[in-house]
Protein backbone atom coordinates (compact mmCIF):
# COMPACT_ATOMS: atom_id res chain seq x y z
CA UNK A 1 0.00 0.00 0.00
CA UNK A 2 0.97 3.92 -0.51
CA UNK A 3 0.65 5.70 2.35
CA UNK A 4 -0.80 5.09 5.79
CA UNK A 5 -4.56 4.67 6.27
CA UNK A 6 -5.06 3.01 3.28
CA UNK A 7 -7.23 -0.24 2.91
CA UNK A 8 -6.32 -2.54 0.43
CA UNK A 9 -9.42 -5.64 -0.07
CA UNK A 10 -9.99 -8.53 -2.57
CA UNK A 11 -12.99 -9.74 -3.94
CA UNK A 12 -13.80 -12.97 -5.26
CA UNK A 13 -16.71 -13.71 -7.46
CA UNK A 14 -18.98 -17.14 -7.31
CA UNK A 15 -21.87 -18.29 -9.11
CA UNK A 16 -25.09 -20.46 -8.28
CA UNK A 17 -28.38 -21.10 -8.90
CA UNK A 18 -31.31 -22.14 -6.29
CA UNK A 19 -34.64 -21.51 -5.75
CA UNK A 20 -36.54 -19.36 -3.46
CA UNK A 21 -39.10 -18.38 -1.95
CA UNK A 22 -40.22 -14.95 0.07
CA UNK A 23 -43.36 -15.19 2.12
CA UNK A 24 -44.16 -15.52 6.07
CA UNK A 25 -46.98 -17.60 6.92
CA UNK A 26 -47.64 -15.74 9.60
CA UNK A 27 -48.92 -13.26 7.13
CA UNK A 28 -51.50 -12.95 5.02
CA UNK A 29 -50.92 -13.24 0.95
CA UNK A 30 -51.73 -8.89 1.32
CA UNK A 31 -48.95 -8.15 3.36
CA UNK A 32 -46.59 -10.86 1.71
CA UNK A 33 -47.16 -9.36 -1.17
CA UNK A 34 -46.64 -5.39 -0.20
CA UNK A 35 -43.40 -6.59 1.20
CA UNK A 36 -42.05 -8.97 -1.59
CA UNK A 37 -44.41 -8.56 -4.59
CA UNK A 38 -43.79 -11.68 -7.08
CA UNK A 39 -41.43 -13.92 -5.14
CA UNK A 40 -44.04 -14.12 -2.54
CA UNK A 41 -46.27 -16.05 -4.88
CA UNK A 42 -45.33 -19.63 -5.74
CA UNK A 43 -45.58 -22.34 -3.26
CA UNK A 44 -43.13 -24.08 -4.47
CA UNK A 45 -39.91 -21.21 -5.16
CA UNK A 46 -38.97 -19.85 -8.15
CA UNK A 47 -35.24 -19.36 -9.15
CA UNK A 48 -32.21 -17.26 -9.18
CA UNK A 49 -28.80 -17.17 -10.70
CA UNK A 50 -27.34 -15.74 -7.88
CA UNK A 51 -23.74 -14.05 -7.54
CA UNK A 52 -22.11 -13.80 -4.34
CA UNK A 53 -18.48 -12.04 -4.23
CA UNK A 54 -16.49 -12.27 -1.08
CA UNK A 55 -14.19 -8.99 0.00
CA UNK A 56 -11.34 -9.73 2.03
CA UNK A 57 -9.04 -7.63 4.55
CA UNK A 58 -5.07 -7.90 5.66
CA UNK A 59 -2.07 -7.69 5.29
CA UNK A 60 -0.28 -8.26 2.23
CA UNK A 61 2.84 -10.65 2.15
CA UNK A 62 5.70 -9.20 1.41
CA UNK A 63 7.31 -12.28 0.26
CA UNK A 64 4.34 -13.46 -2.09
CA UNK A 65 2.89 -10.10 -2.91
CA UNK A 66 0.02 -11.60 -1.89
CA UNK A 67 -3.14 -11.13 0.84
CA UNK A 68 -4.82 -14.41 -0.10
CA UNK A 69 -4.05 -17.02 -2.26
CA UNK A 70 -7.52 -16.31 -4.76
CA UNK A 71 -7.08 -20.29 -5.08
CA UNK A 72 -7.67 -20.87 -1.67
CA UNK A 73 -10.50 -18.75 -1.64
CA UNK A 74 -12.07 -20.63 -4.49
CA UNK A 75 -11.67 -23.81 -2.80
CA UNK A 76 -13.11 -22.84 0.54
CA UNK A 77 -16.10 -20.95 -0.12
CA UNK A 78 -17.25 -22.76 -3.40
CA UNK A 79 -17.02 -26.28 -1.22
CA UNK A 80 -19.59 -24.12 1.06
CA UNK A 81 -21.60 -23.07 -1.53
CA UNK A 82 -21.80 -26.27 -3.72
CA UNK A 83 -22.34 -28.28 0.00
CA UNK A 84 -25.16 -25.84 1.38
CA UNK A 85 -26.76 -23.44 -1.65
CA UNK A 86 -25.93 -24.21 -5.51
CA UNK A 87 -29.25 -26.36 -6.64
CA UNK A 88 -30.82 -26.08 -3.45
CA UNK A 89 -34.59 -25.01 -2.41
CA UNK A 90 -33.40 -22.68 0.23
CA UNK A 91 -36.47 -22.77 2.41
CA UNK A 92 -36.42 -26.54 2.58
CA UNK A 93 -32.71 -27.91 1.95
CA UNK A 94 -30.86 -24.88 3.76
CA UNK A 95 -31.27 -24.93 6.92
CA UNK A 96 -30.96 -21.61 8.01
CA UNK A 97 -33.99 -20.31 5.58
CA UNK A 98 -36.16 -22.38 7.20
CA UNK A 99 -37.56 -20.06 9.79
CA UNK A 100 -35.99 -17.30 7.99
CA UNK A 101 -36.75 -15.44 4.74
CA UNK A 102 -34.07 -15.83 2.27
CA UNK A 103 -34.33 -12.16 0.96
CA UNK A 104 -31.18 -10.59 -0.38
CA UNK A 105 -30.18 -8.91 2.86
CA UNK A 106 -30.44 -11.72 4.69
CA UNK A 107 -28.73 -14.00 2.70
CA UNK A 108 -25.78 -12.14 1.86
CA UNK A 109 -25.38 -11.96 5.91
CA UNK A 110 -25.63 -15.70 6.37
CA UNK A 111 -22.95 -16.29 3.58
CA UNK A 112 -20.66 -13.84 5.05
CA UNK A 113 -21.65 -15.50 8.38
CA UNK A 114 -20.66 -19.16 6.95
CA UNK A 115 -17.56 -17.40 5.47
CA UNK A 116 -15.81 -15.68 8.16
CA UNK A 117 -14.86 -19.36 10.01
CA UNK A 118 -13.11 -21.04 6.89
CA UNK A 119 -10.13 -18.47 7.16
CA UNK A 120 -10.07 -18.58 10.78
CA UNK A 121 -6.07 -18.02 11.66
CA UNK A 122 -5.73 -16.36 8.66
CA UNK A 123 -3.44 -12.95 8.08
CA UNK A 124 -6.80 -11.54 6.05
CA UNK A 125 -10.48 -12.65 7.03
CA UNK A 126 -13.61 -12.19 5.02
CA UNK A 127 -15.15 -8.38 5.13
CA UNK A 128 -18.21 -8.30 3.27
CA UNK A 129 -20.14 -10.26 1.20
CA UNK A 130 -21.71 -8.46 -1.72
CA UNK A 131 -25.10 -11.05 -3.07
CA UNK A 132 -26.62 -10.05 -6.72
CA UNK A 133 -29.99 -11.86 -7.44
CA UNK A 134 -30.93 -9.94 -10.34
CA UNK A 135 -30.07 -7.48 -12.32
CA UNK A 136 -32.15 -4.74 -10.17
CA UNK A 137 -31.57 -5.89 -6.92
CA UNK A 138 -28.42 -6.78 -4.94
CA UNK A 139 -27.68 -6.35 -1.13
CA UNK A 140 -23.77 -6.42 1.24
CA UNK A 141 -23.43 -7.61 4.55
CA UNK A 142 -20.34 -6.60 6.39
CA UNK A 143 -18.31 -8.16 9.46
CA UNK A 144 -19.44 -5.01 11.59
CA UNK A 145 -23.01 -5.81 11.04
CA UNK A 146 -24.29 -3.55 9.22
CA UNK A 147 -26.46 -4.47 5.74
CA UNK A 148 -27.10 -2.69 2.66
CA UNK A 149 -29.76 -3.02 0.01
CA UNK A 150 -29.49 -2.00 -3.70
CA UNK A 151 -32.24 -1.59 -6.34
CA UNK A 152 -30.96 -0.61 -9.70
CA UNK A 153 -33.67 1.62 -11.98
CA UNK A 154 -33.06 2.25 -15.65
CA UNK A 155 -34.13 5.29 -17.65
CA UNK A 156 -33.65 7.43 -20.94
CA UNK A 157 -33.25 11.25 -20.97
CA UNK A 158 -31.72 14.18 -23.11
CA UNK A 159 -30.03 16.90 -21.39
CA UNK A 160 -27.95 19.93 -22.14
CA UNK A 161 -24.67 19.40 -19.81
CA UNK A 162 -25.18 23.19 -18.56
CA UNK A 163 -24.39 25.12 -15.22
CA UNK A 164 -27.01 28.38 -15.21
CA UNK A 165 -24.76 29.94 -13.11
CA UNK A 166 -21.97 30.18 -16.04
CA UNK A 167 -21.64 32.27 -19.33
CA UNK A 168 -21.68 30.63 -22.72
CA UNK A 169 -18.37 30.22 -23.13
CA UNK A 170 -17.61 28.85 -19.59
CA UNK A 171 -20.02 26.22 -20.17
CA UNK A 172 -18.60 25.56 -23.59
CA UNK A 173 -14.77 25.65 -22.19
CA UNK A 174 -15.79 23.27 -19.35
CA UNK A 175 -18.41 20.77 -20.63
CA UNK A 176 -17.25 20.90 -24.22
CA UNK A 177 -19.38 19.40 -27.47
CA UNK A 178 -21.80 18.35 -24.11
CA UNK A 179 -22.85 21.84 -23.66
CA UNK A 180 -24.40 22.27 -27.31
CA UNK A 181 -27.61 23.49 -27.42
CA UNK A 182 -29.15 20.84 -29.08
CA UNK A 183 -28.48 18.75 -26.24
CA UNK A 184 -27.17 14.46 -26.27
CA UNK A 185 -28.76 11.97 -24.46
CA UNK A 186 -27.79 9.17 -22.66
CA UNK A 187 -29.39 4.99 -21.24
CA UNK A 188 -28.76 6.40 -17.73
CA UNK A 189 -28.20 3.02 -14.87
CA UNK A 190 -29.27 4.35 -11.18
CA UNK A 191 -27.88 2.05 -8.35
CA UNK A 192 -29.50 3.19 -5.12
CA UNK A 193 -28.59 2.02 -1.87
CA UNK A 194 -30.32 1.59 1.05
CA UNK A 195 -28.95 1.43 4.82
CA UNK A 196 -30.37 0.87 8.01
CA UNK A 197 -31.66 -1.78 10.67
CA UNK A 198 -32.95 -4.93 8.36
CA UNK A 199 -36.50 -5.83 10.00
CA UNK A 200 -36.69 -8.96 12.07
CA UNK A 201 -39.55 -10.55 10.44
CA UNK A 202 -39.46 -9.07 6.69
CA UNK A 203 -35.92 -9.71 6.58
CA UNK A 204 -35.53 -6.48 4.27
CA UNK A 205 -34.38 -2.83 4.82
CA UNK A 206 -37.83 -1.46 3.17
CA UNK A 207 -40.76 -3.19 2.07
CA UNK A 208 -40.50 -3.81 -1.91
CA UNK A 209 -44.05 -1.86 -2.16
CA UNK A 210 -42.49 1.65 -0.82
CA UNK A 211 -39.19 1.38 -2.54
CA UNK A 212 -41.28 0.16 -5.90
CA UNK A 213 -43.39 3.50 -5.87
CA UNK A 214 -40.31 5.58 -4.67
CA UNK A 215 -38.21 4.51 -7.56
CA UNK A 216 -41.26 4.27 -9.98
CA UNK A 217 -41.70 8.28 -9.32
CA UNK A 218 -38.23 8.91 -10.02
CA UNK A 219 -38.12 7.06 -13.23
CA UNK A 220 -41.15 8.47 -14.30
CA UNK A 221 -39.80 11.85 -13.71
CA UNK A 222 -36.90 11.05 -15.69
CA UNK A 223 -37.52 8.80 -18.48
CA UNK A 224 -37.76 9.78 -22.02
CA UNK A 225 -37.81 13.86 -20.79
CA UNK A 226 -35.57 16.49 -21.78
CA UNK A 227 -34.18 16.84 -18.46
CA UNK A 228 -33.63 20.70 -18.98
CA UNK A 229 -37.00 21.44 -19.93
CA UNK A 230 -38.70 19.01 -18.28
CA UNK A 231 -37.60 17.89 -15.07
CA UNK A 232 -38.94 21.00 -12.79
CA UNK A 233 -36.81 20.34 -9.74
CA UNK A 234 -33.64 21.07 -12.29
CA UNK A 235 -34.70 23.94 -13.39
CA UNK A 236 -31.95 26.03 -11.95
CA UNK A 237 -29.63 24.02 -11.18
CA UNK A 238 -26.38 22.64 -13.16
CA UNK A 239 -27.50 19.55 -15.56
CA UNK A 240 -24.59 17.61 -14.98
CA UNK A 241 -24.21 13.86 -14.00
CA UNK A 242 -22.90 14.91 -10.45
CA UNK A 243 -26.21 17.29 -9.73
CA UNK A 244 -28.10 14.33 -10.92
CA UNK A 245 -26.77 12.20 -8.64
CA UNK A 246 -27.49 14.27 -5.90
CA UNK A 247 -31.00 15.52 -7.06
CA UNK A 248 -31.83 11.92 -6.88
CA UNK A 249 -30.96 11.45 -3.59
CA UNK A 250 -32.30 14.17 -2.08
CA UNK A 251 -35.74 13.29 -3.82
CA UNK A 252 -35.44 9.86 -2.11
CA UNK A 253 -34.84 10.39 1.11
CA UNK A 254 -37.78 11.69 2.02
CA UNK A 255 -39.42 7.86 1.41
CA UNK A 256 -36.10 5.78 1.88
CA UNK A 257 -33.42 5.66 4.03
CA UNK A 258 -31.10 6.08 1.32
CA UNK A 259 -27.19 5.78 1.96
CA UNK A 260 -26.27 6.35 -1.46
CA UNK A 261 -27.16 6.87 -4.69
CA UNK A 262 -24.65 5.98 -7.88
CA UNK A 263 -26.01 6.91 -11.45
CA UNK A 264 -24.18 5.46 -14.38
CA UNK A 265 -24.10 7.93 -17.51
CA UNK A 266 -21.76 5.57 -19.87
CA UNK A 267 -20.45 1.95 -18.74
CA UNK A 268 -17.56 3.35 -17.93
CA UNK A 269 -18.88 6.37 -16.02
CA UNK A 270 -20.77 7.39 -12.86
CA UNK A 271 -21.44 9.99 -10.14
CA UNK A 272 -21.50 8.76 -6.91
CA UNK A 273 -23.71 11.07 -4.24
CA UNK A 274 -23.36 10.03 -0.58
CA UNK A 275 -24.67 13.12 1.56
CA UNK A 276 -23.20 16.11 3.33
CA UNK A 277 -22.77 17.68 -0.45
CA UNK A 278 -19.61 14.75 -0.81
CA UNK A 279 -19.46 13.60 -4.59
CA UNK A 280 -17.37 10.66 -6.26
CA UNK A 281 -17.12 10.52 -10.13
CA UNK A 282 -15.87 6.74 -11.46
CA UNK A 283 -14.14 5.67 -14.88
CA UNK A 284 -12.96 2.77 -16.06
CA UNK A 285 -10.06 1.76 -18.90
CA UNK A 286 -8.87 -1.56 -20.23
CA UNK A 287 -5.47 -2.69 -20.88
CA UNK A 288 -3.41 -5.89 -22.12
CA UNK A 289 -0.40 -6.89 -20.35
CA UNK A 290 1.04 -10.04 -19.70
CA UNK A 291 2.96 -10.65 -16.43
CA UNK A 292 4.34 -14.03 -14.41
CA UNK A 293 3.45 -14.61 -10.93
CA UNK A 294 6.89 -14.80 -9.56
CA UNK A 295 8.95 -13.89 -6.31
CA UNK A 296 12.82 -13.12 -5.77
CA UNK A 297 12.30 -13.89 -2.53
CA UNK A 298 11.34 -17.68 -3.18
CA UNK A 299 12.74 -20.54 -4.64
CA UNK A 300 11.47 -22.59 -8.36
CA UNK A 301 9.88 -24.99 -6.05
CA UNK A 302 8.17 -22.61 -3.83
CA UNK A 303 6.95 -20.22 -6.26
CA UNK A 304 5.05 -23.38 -8.29
CA UNK A 305 3.89 -24.29 -4.81
CA UNK A 306 2.76 -20.77 -4.00
CA UNK A 307 1.25 -19.60 -7.74
CA UNK A 308 0.80 -22.55 -9.93
CA UNK A 309 0.17 -22.15 -13.39
CA UNK A 310 0.52 -18.19 -12.62
CA UNK A 311 4.44 -18.96 -12.64
CA UNK A 312 4.51 -20.54 -16.28
CA UNK A 313 8.25 -19.44 -17.25
CA UNK A 314 6.69 -18.39 -20.16
CA UNK A 315 4.42 -15.88 -18.56
CA UNK A 316 0.33 -15.64 -19.54
CA UNK A 317 -1.81 -12.22 -19.73
CA UNK A 318 -4.72 -10.30 -18.67
CA UNK A 319 -7.28 -7.77 -20.18
CA UNK A 320 -7.38 -5.83 -16.81
CA UNK A 321 -10.18 -3.81 -15.96
CA UNK A 322 -8.88 -0.50 -14.23
CA UNK A 323 -11.76 1.75 -12.22
CA UNK A 324 -10.36 4.96 -10.40
CA UNK A 325 -12.93 6.49 -8.53
CA UNK A 326 -11.94 10.43 -7.06
CA UNK A 327 -14.05 12.14 -4.00
CA UNK A 328 -14.41 15.73 -3.14
CA UNK A 329 -17.19 18.68 -2.32
CA UNK A 330 -20.03 19.15 -4.54
CA UNK A 331 -19.90 22.26 -6.27
CA UNK A 332 -23.08 23.75 -6.50
CA UNK A 333 -22.18 26.12 -9.12
CA UNK A 334 -20.64 24.25 -11.23
CA UNK A 335 -22.66 21.29 -10.36
CA UNK A 336 -18.91 19.27 -11.64
CA UNK A 337 -16.60 17.67 -9.46
CA UNK A 338 -13.90 17.40 -11.71
CA UNK A 339 -12.68 17.74 -15.43
CA UNK A 340 -13.94 14.95 -17.18
CA UNK A 341 -11.87 15.08 -20.51
CA UNK A 342 -8.77 16.02 -17.88
CA UNK A 343 -9.61 12.63 -15.38
CA UNK A 344 -9.83 10.41 -18.48
CA UNK A 345 -6.34 11.48 -19.83
CA UNK A 346 -4.86 10.88 -16.47
CA UNK A 347 -5.84 7.50 -16.36
CA UNK A 348 -5.17 7.29 -20.20
CA UNK A 349 -1.79 8.06 -19.16
CA UNK A 350 -0.98 6.62 -16.15
CA UNK A 351 -1.94 3.18 -17.63
CA UNK A 352 0.05 3.49 -20.85
CA UNK A 353 3.49 2.25 -19.97
CA UNK A 354 1.55 -0.88 -19.10
CA UNK A 355 -0.88 -1.50 -21.92
CA UNK A 356 0.50 -4.27 -24.51
CA UNK A 357 3.62 -4.70 -22.16
CA UNK A 358 5.07 -7.27 -20.26
CA UNK A 359 4.62 -6.38 -16.54
CA UNK A 360 7.73 -7.72 -15.57
CA UNK A 361 10.08 -7.66 -18.37
CA UNK A 362 8.82 -4.65 -20.17
CA UNK A 363 8.86 -1.69 -17.31
CA UNK A 364 10.43 -0.82 -14.70
CA UNK A 365 7.51 -1.39 -11.96
CA UNK A 366 7.67 -4.93 -10.74
CA UNK A 367 11.94 -5.69 -10.93
CA UNK A 368 11.75 -5.80 -6.98
CA UNK A 369 7.86 -7.23 -6.40
CA UNK A 370 5.67 -10.16 -8.00
CA UNK A 371 3.30 -8.49 -10.24
CA UNK A 372 0.04 -9.50 -8.24
CA UNK A 373 -3.19 -7.93 -8.31
CA UNK A 374 -2.27 -6.50 -4.89
CA UNK A 375 1.14 -5.14 -6.08
CA UNK A 376 -0.49 -3.88 -9.44
CA UNK A 377 -2.80 -1.38 -7.57
CA UNK A 378 -0.10 -0.39 -5.45
CA UNK A 379 2.13 0.56 -7.93
CA UNK A 380 -0.50 2.39 -10.11
CA UNK A 381 -2.03 4.34 -6.89
CA UNK A 382 0.86 7.09 -7.07
CA UNK A 383 1.20 7.36 -10.61
CA UNK A 384 -2.74 8.22 -10.55
CA UNK A 385 -3.32 10.40 -7.72
CA UNK A 386 -0.58 12.38 -8.87
CA UNK A 387 -2.49 13.54 -12.24
CA UNK A 388 -5.13 13.81 -10.35
CA UNK A 389 -4.30 16.60 -7.81
CA UNK A 390 -4.16 14.07 -4.96
CA UNK A 391 -7.85 13.25 -5.02
CA UNK A 392 -8.03 9.71 -5.53
CA UNK A 393 -10.41 8.07 -3.61
CA UNK A 394 -10.80 4.70 -4.86
CA UNK A 395 -8.46 2.32 -7.10
CA UNK A 396 -9.77 -0.97 -8.99
CA UNK A 397 -8.27 -3.91 -10.70
CA UNK A 398 -10.15 -6.55 -12.17
CA UNK A 399 -7.50 -9.31 -13.33
CA UNK A 400 -10.55 -11.22 -14.42
CA UNK A 401 -14.13 -10.72 -14.15
CA UNK A 402 -13.58 -12.91 -10.77
CA UNK A 403 -11.12 -11.35 -9.11
CA UNK A 404 -10.94 -7.52 -7.88
CA UNK A 405 -8.18 -5.99 -6.07
CA UNK A 406 -9.06 -2.60 -4.78
CA UNK A 407 -7.20 0.22 -2.89
CA UNK A 408 -9.18 3.10 -1.25
CA UNK A 409 -8.08 5.93 1.23
CA UNK A 410 -11.53 5.16 3.07
CA UNK A 411 -13.01 1.66 4.58
CA UNK A 412 -16.52 2.49 5.47
CA UNK A 413 -17.47 1.16 1.96
CA UNK A 414 -15.97 -1.77 0.72
CA UNK A 415 -18.72 -3.17 -1.62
Amino acid sequence: MTETGMYLTISKRFHFSASARLYRADWNDVRNQAAYGLASVGEHGHGYNYEAVFVFHGPVDEDTGMMLNVTDIKKRVGRMIDDRYDHKFLNRDTASFKDLVPTPENLAAQLLREAIPLFKGENAAPVACHLTDSFRSAATAYADGRVERDHWVEFSAARRTYSPNLSDEENNALFGASASRSGHGHNYRLRVTLAGEVDGESGLIAPLAVTRTALGAIRKEFDHKNINVQVRGMKDLPVTTESLARYIRERLDVDLPVSRVKLYELPGFFAEYTGEDQCLLGVSRRFHAAHRLHSPKLDDAGNRDIYGICNNPNGHGHEYKVEATIGGKYNAVVGALYDFVAFTRALKASLEPWNFKHLDLDTDDFGDVPSTGENIVARLWPKLDDRLDNKLHRLRLWETPNNRFTLRRNFGEVS
